[in-house]
């Protein structure tokens, strides 16, 4: 015969209430160590499900998100100088520019972090709650050119369209033909005003006219990433360089 836990396992596993499932012993051992009334124990079952469904949708937002595997900017090196000072940092982590639509721009050369802060921003954003996601230059090149093709590239492109945040790594890295950078200026174009951008690029403006071999495009591209846009300059020598591994060992004198 059953006894009332495991009735109580059997019916959270028919409701898919994994979060009390997974801490039950642990929770009903607790309350019963510190007494506590009919309705604390409600409050930390519900609790305990309500946290473990934040948890499990966060995890299913992070991969849709396509973070690079290092993005918490909790674990930031604040000793790295590279011109972004520790007040600015955090109030970038505040994402309160994020409510107003504001674009953040991080140039500067390679190794500088720009990749880092701008998924761990988009990171903070997908904890804060928004539709945020992080994608290479070649990987919105991609889906452009194949959103009319294929279905899964076509959904793919609806769901940025409705994006809270949309990252751009190492924009213009890389030179564009024609359908190319008007494919890229209209995908942005979508976005202006609707959501916010955040743009790592190592090129300058006038770089941007030469990759794009259209100063017309070019303008009109810049215009819609620098309306109600923080431009980050980033400088120094290359985080990865300076704090590279080596595969021998290292001998002392």
């Amino acid at each position: 015969m059953q006894s009332k836990s495991q009735i109580v396992l059997e019916y959270a596993g028919r409701l898919n209430l994994g979060g009390i499932k997974e801490n039950w012993d642990e929770l009903v051992h607790q309350a019963a160590e510190d007494k506590i009334s009919y309705v604390d124990f409600s409050f930390k079952l519900l609790k305990s499900e309500i946290d473990h469904r934040g948890k499990r949708d966060l995890e299913r937002r992070v991969k849709v998100a396509r973070l690079p595997l290092v993005h918490d900017l909790d674990q930031y090196d604040h000793f790295f100088e590279n011109g972004l000072g520790k007040q600015q940092f955090n109030q970038l982590r505040e994402c309160i520019w994020l409510e107003q639509n504001f674009n953040l721009v991080l140039m500067g050369p390679s190794g500088t972090s720009k990749t880092f802060i701008a998924a761990g921003l988009c990171f903070d954003a997908l904890k804060k709650g928004y539709k945020a996601y992080f994608r290479t230059m070649e990987q919105v090149i991609e889906l452009l050119k194949m959103k009319d093709i294929i279905r899964s590239a076509g959904v793919e492109y609806k769901r940025l369209l409705k994006a809270h945040l949309l990252v751009i790594d190492d924009i213009m890295m890389f030179a564009l033909n024609k359908q190319q950078a008007v494919g890229l200026f209209n995908f942005v174009n979508h976005l202006h005003e609707k959501a916010s951008l955040i743009v790592t690029t190592n090129k300058s403006p006038q770089e941007w006219v030469k990759l794009l071999d259209d100063e017309v495009i070019a303008t009109a591209l810049l215009d819609r990433i620098l309306y109600h846009c923080e431009v980050v300059k980033l400088s120094g020598k290359s985080y990865r360089l300076k704090n590279r591994k080596t595969i021998f060992e290292e001998k002392t004198n």
